[in-house]
């Protein structure tokens, strides 16, 4: 007998413990989150309320009125339901940081494309700025994905997959 029952693992990202309009919600959230450079500082935030998070959804609902009356925000009820449930925090945490390492892997892509494209230059444009020539980011570069895959989308090709395959 565990004390603390399954409190300590981690959700299983190939199970899908939340409807999808959640997940999308999760998904919104952390992509605003990483948009604006929050990840650190969200990460320990989530990670310090963690086990308040279903008081914390209690409050929403407290505060729903007025929050309505002031905001139309329509996904407010499904964050709210995402909140009530243990393993959401976790999730939102995950889904951080999947988007920052897609975001991290364009930015270390264009930092090293533009090094590599500094060497070619005249020691006047590196060091002064004079007479930059202008300089295009390859095709693999800039059509590289801004967001991770949903998991949604994952479970559905890996379904689809396992369907075609007879075995």
């Amino acid at each position: 007998m565990n004390l603390f029952g399954r409190s300590m693992q981690l959700p299983d990202p190939e199970e899908n413990p939340l409807p999808e309009e959640q997940e999308a919600v999760l998904e919104k959230l952390a992509h605003q989150v990483v948009k604006r450079g929050m990840t650190v500082p969200a990460i320990v935030f989530l990670e310090s309320i963690k086990p308040l998070n279903y008081i914390g959804s209690q409050a929403m609902v407290f505060f729903e009125p007025i929050i309505q009356t002031v905001f139309n925000w329509k996904d407010y009820d499904a964050l709210r339901l995402v909140l009530e449930r243990r393993e959401s925090i976790e999730i939102l945490i995950q889904k951080v940081e999947a988007e920052d390492a897609v975001r991290l892997k364009k930015e270390r892509a264009v930092k090293k494309f533009y090094k590599e494209q500094k060497k070619t230059w005249k020691w006047y444009q590196r060091w002064l700025g004079i007479a930059r020539p202008r300089v295009e980011l390859p095709d693999e570069i800039r059509n590289m994905p801004d967001r991770p895959v949903p998991a949604a989308e994952l479970r559905k090709k890996k379904e689809d997959d396992s369907a075609e395959s007879p075995s």
